[in-house]
């Protein structure tokens, strides 16, 4: 069973414009800030469906 992750727009969206600067520069580093906070929202995100997942399938399991 292979699920296919997808990279929300809006992380994309941040990598592209991230692209456009120079490393190192003012707005490099700012938008290397936003996009580690969007990545670790998206990663808690899919933790807890996962969490929330595994739970549902032992309770499952426990009632029969």
């Amino acid at each position: 069973m292979t699920k296919q992750i997808s990279i929300p727009d809006n992380i994309l969206k941040i990598q592209k414009k991230l692209c456009t600067f120079e490393k190192g520069s003012r707005n490099y580093v700012k938008y290397s800030k936003i996009l580690e906070k969007h990545i670790k929202k998206n990663n808690m995100k899919r933790r807890v469906n996962s969490n929330i997942k595994t739970i549902e399938a032992i309770q499952k399991i426990s009632k029969k």
